[in-house]
């Protein structure tokens, strides 16, 4: 059996898990239900703690969010989107077509890529990450349009246009620039707004 192995920051080989392993390894109980991680490209990365600043940043989000998502979306905090046989992200805000709960309910990581409208993450200590790893892995899955807001000076850089492993246009909007979403015609936000 060949095993597949990703590469560290250090240069040596790791092995990589597939969702499938990770999904068995959750039934086993080698990982906990309760455990928050993600698997980008096969290697399995600890998620860490939120901060107060993130958390009033994202609800503040799902709440203008659901106000403007119609009867077709849904919104949701921190769902698992399964992007490969080796990917699994949870993005701090997703907008997902609501057909995704159609499917068998017991199913693991339903979301995939084709049922992403605009994915969100909000980032406090892990900017770099997210608009580098995480837009490349985004972009390289054709998600559609992905945000990364900077929480500490709640600048948003706004990627559009999926394009290998990249975006075709990333724009930055500033606190008291008003974000919007093509697909969200009702939805409209500042964010030096949020309280």
């Amino acid at each position: 059996m060949t095993v597949a192995v990703t590469r560290g920051a250090e240069g040596f080989p790791r092995r990589a898990f597939t969702v499938d392993e990770v999904r068995r390894m959750i039934e086993v109980g080698l990982i906990g239900e309760d455990e928050k991680f993600e698997l980008v490209e096969g290697e399995i990365v600890p998620m860490q703690a939120k901060s107060i600043a993130h958390e009033r940043i994202k609800h503040a989000l799902v709440m203008a969010l659901a106000r403007a998502a119609g009867p077709e979306l849904w919104v949701a905090g921190a769902t698992t989107v399964q992007l490969g046989e080796t990917t699994l992200v949870e993005p701090d805000l997703a907008v997902l077509a609501r057909t995704v709960y159609d499917a068998d309910p017991q199913s693991f990581a339903r979301p995939g890529a084709d049922d992403v409208v605009l994915l969100i993450e909000v980032a406090v200590s892990r900017l770099a990450y997210d608009r580098k790893v995480k837009a490349r892995l985004y972009a390289r899955h054709g998600i559609r349009e992905f945000w990364v807001i900077d929480g500490e000076t709640l600048t948003t850089f706004v990627h559009t246009g999926p394009a290998g492993d990249g975006f075709g246009s990333i724009v930055a909007r500033g606190p008291d620039e008003t974000l919007t979403c093509d697909a969200l015609p009702g939805f409209a936000v500042r964010l030096d707004a949020i309280g």
